[in-house]
């Protein structure tokens, strides 16, 4: 076996492994309860459109896994849950492919499995265009997500040190790409100042990916034989906060909410912050490695549950729910207000 491929092998065996030790952020947000919702179960619609992108649901499978032989058959399971779900679904990183085709199958299995459904490649920001041309013709994707790993590579035994090119390539796929681009963080989440960048280089679909869930800087320290780098493991800032954060700068873009996302009340929760779509990771890894029937009967009751949260807020559509009222407490308020980022707005919307 490849060093690739064991390294492939290894993100997802200890993805599982510190899967309990996620903490979500959304602890820090509370609905407002108002007793007349004004609307019934039925009026509820969960769809959603970004860009050229439709979704029957407002979450989806985010990248994951591939690069080796097992990780290829949990990319056939995590597939057969997308199809039965008709829930889209972006693979991992498909740099090992690009390097080694004996390896492609790992990825293009997603496709096979799941030829109607909404596919993502997924490649780092170190990638220029004629990379992502090639990610996307492999997997005939629907979209690209770039992502953007620095802690990760930085933590990372064999890890890349340089960034510097990382604003250039992303630019170019972004003008040059015939499909939609979404560039996202890896679980350190964004801050404002992140947001408006992207925004500048065109990027129309920013996934803020916060800290919560999958900790790629724990992963890349527990595979490290010497010279662990313990306090790399804390950086960053939550899904909550970069939620926050981009509601301060964003302005045409589309935010996606990913990180530490575990349960539909959390994903509303994402969405009354300002998102989009929700995309999950773990969890959904977690279901699959557990229980493959039992996965896909519970993503699909999520989708009701979904609809009864929102028929309790009044909320006829995702995009309604940005007009509900939530109070934010916790470390995400103490952030806040050391950002000087108005939380109280976000507990009388529904009056504006």
């Amino acid at each position: 076996m490849s060093k690739t491929n064991n390294r492939k092998n290894e993100h997802v065996s200890l993805s599982e492994k510190f899967y309990p030790e996620g903490d979500s952020s959304f602890k820090d947000i509370s609905f407002i309860h108002h007793s007349l919702p004004e609307c019934d179960v039925k009026d509820i619609s969960l769809d959603v459109t970004l860009d050229d992108l439709h979704f029957s649901s407002p979450f989806f499978i985010n990248a994951m896994s591939g690069g080796s032989k097992w990780t290829g058959k949990v990319n056939e399971k995590l597939a057969l849950i997308a199809r039965e779900t008709d829930l889209a679904i972006a693979t991992g990183s498909v740099s090992a492919a690009l390097k080694d085709p004996t390896v492609s199958e790992s990825f293009q299995i997603v496709r096979k499995t799941n030829p109607h459904g909404l596919v993502f490649a997924n490649l780092g920001a170190g990638h220029g265009l004629e990379n992502a041309k090639r990610a996307v013709d492999l997997l005939n994707a629907d979209a690209l997500q770039i992502h953007l790993n620095a802690p990760q590579e930085i933590v990372m035994p064999e890890g890349d040190r340089e960034f510097s090119q990382w604003i250039t390539n992303i630019q170019s796929i972004v003008e040059d790409l015939q499909i939609p681009v979404i560039v996202k963080e890896v679980g350190f989440g964004m801050s404002r100042e992140t947001v408006q960048l992207l925004e500048t280089l065109g990027v129309s679909l920013i996934d803020i990916s916060g800290k919560g869930g999958t900790n790629f800087a724990q992963i890349e320290n527990f595979r490290r034989k010497e010279f662990k780098l313990d306090d790399f493991e804390s950086w960053g800032q939550s899904t909550v906060v970069s939620l926050l954060e981009a509601q301060e700068s964003i302005s045409q873009a589309s935010l996606i909410a990913s990180g530490g996302i575990r349960r539909p009340m959390e994903i509303v929760k994402a969405l009354a912050l300002g998102a989009s779509i929700s995309g999950l990771s773990s969890q959904i890894m977690h279901m699959a490695l557990s229980d493959l029937d039992e996965a896909i009967l519970s993503l699909n009751h999520w989708k009701e549950e979904i609809k009864r949260i929102m028929t309790l807020l009044g909320a006829r559509t995702v995009d309604d729910l940005r007009k509900t009222d939530v109070l934010i407490t916790g470390q995400s308020a103490e952030w806040c207000d050391a950002r000087n980022i108005d939380r109280r707005r976000y507990a009388f919307r529904s009056k504006q």
